[in-house]
């Protein structure tokens, strides 16, 4: 399974920086001009710590870097749980990519500051129903509306064994509403003034008592996705519809069963 991931990420990873550098504006510049800028936004974290390495959307990324496409990364913070912030940046800094950290509500503005250098959204996904309406971390459904108003391509990346054709729309998609303290807590290591890490702490940065709402994912309709990024290719709606089932034609029920789709909070 290990070999399996790795490489299927692998091929993701490929077949995005393909779709990009032939589908976007900025992708077709860079081909063509060494200046030109090609960015590319992501969201939570997709990439070696969240799989069995390389990543998804994350690997897109990193394989527009090896192409020597790709000028600078943006991640997003991901509120609640910072996993932009904490795992997606560690990942772009370990690898040494051009890269900037903003917070979730910086999204708009950064769209309409960068224009057409913004390539592409790309985000990972918990579950894909069988419409190609995709449940992924709190924020990637606010990001795909904001890419449909910039003109901006909003790319899912995922292997086929998170496509669940027995789920028929996002409808049918439960979503898991997380501790309440997750929105009203932070915590992490104190930082001296020489900038040395100490011992962790927690720090309430809320009213105490005050109500929350915490789900941990939301429900991005296939109407604002403009590609599935898959280990055998991009699927792309024909007709404003997309069709999946071609993409298991070939795979025996005993490698969907060894690889199942679920959904989980990190």
């Amino acid at each position: 399974m290990l070999i399996d991931d790795v490489s299927d990420n692998k091929a993701i990873g490929a077949h995005g920086a393909k779709w990009i550098a032939e589908h976007t504006v900025a992708g077709q510049s860079k081909s063509k001009d060494a200046a030109q800028e090609l960015k590319v936004l992501t969201h939570c974290n997709t990439g070696s710590l969240a799989t069995a390495g390389y990543g998804t959307a994350l690997g897109v990324i990193r394989s527009l870097r090896e192409a020597g496409l790709l000028t600078h990364a943006f991640c997003s913070e991901t509120r609640p749980y910072n996993q932009g912030s904490r795992l997606t940046a560690y990942e772009l800094v370990h690898d040494q990519i051009p890269a900037t950290l903003v917070t979730d509500s910086m999204a708009a503005s950064l769209l309409a500051r960068e224009g057409s250098d913004i390539a592409a959204i790309v985000v990972g996904a918990d579950r894909v129903a069988a419409n190609g309406d995709t449940a992924n971390k709190i924020g990637t459904y606010s990001l795909a509306v904001l890419a449909r108003h910039h003109g901006v391509k909003f790319l899912v990346a995922a292997p086929r064994t998170t496509i669940d054709m027995a789920t028929p729309s996002g409808k049918a998609i439960v979503i898991e509403e997380r501790a309440q303290h997750e929105v009203t807590r932070i915590n992490g290591p104190q930082i001296s003034s020489t900038g040395d890490l100490h011992e962790s702490a927690t720090i309430s940065t809320a009213a105490i008592g005050i109500g929350v709402w915490n789900p941990a994912f939301d429900v991005t309709p296939a109407d604002l996705i403009d590609g599935v990024i898959t280990e055998v290719g991009v699927i792309e709606k024909q007709n404003g519809v997309f069709d999946f089932k071609p993409l298991f034609a070939n795979i025996t029920e005993d490698h969907r069963e060894s690889h199942p789709s679920t959904i989980g909070g990190m």
